[in-house]
């Protein structure tokens, strides 16, 4: 693959099709008050989705920049009575924006059809049938690259400041690992516990549907033995607003 399609759909088996036609057995399964996370496999074609690993590796790989947020010693050594302990979101991994022309990132994102492809008519439409609900036009995008030993600690993702998101708004990331990735895992919470885990690297194209704001942890990714330089789970992120921002 030198290039990625200019639609969305010609990345999906039949059974990605059904699902952008709205008639796939999850198809707005977020709407029940009680999912809050899916994780679907055989919706992205497990050929194209190596080749896009081997794409964005070679191509976009330059142009993120690292995003390191460590567990603040103060956490401890301010810390003044027993298990009052407050965790805020810590992260590494490297990560990019695609939202501004200007950037780098963007122009070579632009070169291999990437922001054309996640863009399309078919990418919105898929997201809008994976959320059951109508969703606004524009949307974030953003990629994501984690490498050996990165993750992204436990976090909800809430945004009560801004008054779109506040009450609850819709993620769909698509992963795709190298060769060299052991495992990683999707960690979330349900009826208050961490409960429930996902692994998230060994589904070429894994499909992983978001309505947050909830609990949830990504683990460290671990490579194969002898294979830490090439290991490296590649997301692409939409950040969508629900059109009626009424329902949680």
């Amino acid at each position: 693959m030198r290039r990625f399609p200019a639609e969305f759909a010609d990345l999906l088996t039949p059974r990605g099709e059904t699902l952008l036609a709205g008639r796939h057995a999850e198809s707005g399964a977020l709407t029940n008050p009680r999912t809050r996370f899916l994780a679907l496999g055989g919706l992205i074609d497990p050929k194209q989705a190596r080749a896009v690993a081997l794409l964005l590796e070679k191509s976009l790989l330059a142009h993120l920049r690292e995003m390191a947020q460590p567990i603040p010693p103060e956490t401890i050594w301010e810390e003044t009575r027993n298990y009052a302990e407050q965790l805020p979101k810590t992260m590494r991994q490297r990560t990019t924006h695609l939202d501004n022309p200007r950037s780098a990132a963007f122009r070579v994102a632009q070169d291999i059809g990437l922001i054309a492809c996640l863009r399309s008519d078919s990418y919105r439409a898929f997201a809008a049938a994976l959320a059951g609900r109508a969703l606004k036009k524009k949307y974030g995008l953003q990629a994501i690259a984690y490498a050996t030993g990165d993750y992204a600690g436990p976090h909800t993702d809430h945004h009560p400041e801004e008054s779109d998101a506040a009450r609850g708004y819709f993620d769909m990331h698509l992963s795709f690992a190298t060769a060299a990735v052991r495992d990683q895992y999707l960690v979330y919470a349900r009826t208050g516990h961490f409960t429930e885990m996902v692994e998230v690297t060994q589904t070429p194209g894994l499909v992983t549907a978001y309505r947050l704001p909830f609990w949830h942890y990504t683990t460290p990714l671990r490579a194969k033995p002898k294979q830490d330089a090439k290991a490296r789970r590649w997301v692409l992120l939409g950040t969508f607003l629900f059109a009626d921002q009424g329902a949680r």
